[in-house]
């Protein structure tokens, strides 16, 4: 599916495939860590060191049923994805939210989030929740102004797992945010 927006390029979206997995690991390693992070808002490198996925998670992911990694692209070329999965009746999941650190700003996380949001009410999904690390004053906020709200809900960081990084302080946890989705049929 093609969803043009006036913020930003015309974007194709489809579902990620097993060959795909190198550069959806690239994007996110981009939008979150080290020093190519820095030319968006998203970056973490503040926060954390070391990775933020690997190939074994988003290919576990890709194959996971119910589960689905959402690319778009532009001209050709992957500028965003997000994980989205059914969770417990009604509710859907939504993570590992990237956008090309030089694209940040541009109108494509809006897009993208919708799309996503679209999709999850296809499932009969009415809720879309998400886990942002609490201390993302700054990313907290723009989901706020998409629809989604804390709900109050916070989970541990998974200290000592280096597979989600190392943390660069010992306060961190997730805040999980909630947010109706869009009848299905609602276009």
């Amino acid at each position: 599916m093609t969803q043009p927006d006036v913020a930003g390029p015309a974007l194709a979206f489809r579902a990620a495939e097993p060959g795909d997995v190198g550069a959806i690991v690239a994007l996110v390693e981009s939008a979150y860590r080290g020093e190519a992070s820095r030319a968006g808002w998203t970056t973490e490198a503040d926060l954390l060191d070391g990775q933020r996925t690997d190939s074994a998670e988003v290919g576990g992911l890709i194959a996971k049923p119910g589960s689905q990694i959402l690319l778009a692209e532009a001209a050709g070329e992957l500028v965003a994805s997000c994980h989205l999965e059914r969770r417990s009746a009604g509710t859907a999941y939504f993570g590992m939210f990237a956008v090309r650190p030089g694209e940040q700003g541009s109108g494509i996380g809006r897009v993208v989030l919708r799309e996503a949001a679209r999709r999850a009410a296809t499932w009969g999904c009415t809720e879309l929740r998400m886990t942002v690390i609490r201390q993302r004053t700054d990313l907290i906020a723009w989901y706020v102004r998409r629809g989604y709200r804390p709900t109050g809900e916070t989970l541990p960081f998974p200290y000592g797992d280096e597979r989600f990084g190392r943390p660069r302080r010992d306060d961190l946890e997730f805040a999980v945010l909630a947010g109706p989705l869009p009848a299905a049929d609602a276009e």
